[in-house]
């Protein structure tokens, strides 16, 4: 694989965080999406990959890649699910996988509950909709159960408060609310929905 190309996230945060903060929002908004077939070795397909794409250029050669008009293309896998990213230009990516390709402007990347768009010029993270949907049920249908219990429940909650999430999150807070406050009961604290994103190491170490 020639230098060493960093693509095996650490676990889901680091996945996000590095498909939103570093690529989507700098210009990779065509992707595939798929997973490693049963039976194959996983660091395989990333090896294919590098060769095919030449993921392992340096900065300066992928610079001079993109000034020529050559698209830059990115790849990163959590477990067997892996995405391809590519920007606007020439590449064998949009040969190879024309069939396949998405635009993230308009087709959300799902992955762990999440949807990674790009919408309005920015980076969205949100919350995937039918999981919001069943998050928010789950939620409304409880919210008369113990207050120290809903409250521990929303602060423990996987999700990293993207803005996008966080507002989520407060929508089905106020709603839980709703449902105490008309059965008489003492709302829940709005700092149970953390609002601070951790920033992670988005890389596992053997990568």
């Amino acid at each position: 694989m020639g230098r060493a190309y960093r693509c095996i996230a650490s676990g889901l945060s680091g996945f996000v965080q590095q498909l939103a903060v570093s690529y989507v929002r700098n210009g990779y908004w065509f992707y595939v999406a798929g997973a490693v077939p049963e039976g194959k070795d996983p660091l395989d397909v990333d090896a294919k990959f590098a060769r095919l794409y030449g993921l392992s250029a340096s900065k300066y050669v992928r610079h001079r890649r993109r000034r020529k008009g050559t698209a830059a293309v990115q790849y990163l896998r959590l477990g067997r699910f892996f995405v391809l990213l590519a920007t606007h230009g020439d590449s064998l990516f949009f040969v190879r996988e024309r069939k396949m390709v998405r635009d993230v402007r308009r087709t959300p990347i799902k992955v762990g509950g999440y949807a990674v768009g790009y919408t309005n010029r920015r980076v969205s993270v949100r919350i995937e909709r039918n999981e919001y949907r069943q998050l928010k049920a789950s939620f409304v249908s409880r919210a008369c159960n113990s207050q120290d219990r809903l409250e521990a429940a929303f602060a423990s909650l996987p999700y990293e408060p993207y803005a996008p999430v966080r507002s989520q999150l407060l929508a089905v807070l106020r709603a839980v609310n709703r449902r105490r406050a008309a059965a008489g009961l003492p709302v829940l604290d709005r700092g149970c929905v953390r609002t601070f994103r951790r920033i992670v190491q988005p890389f596992a170490e053997s990568s």
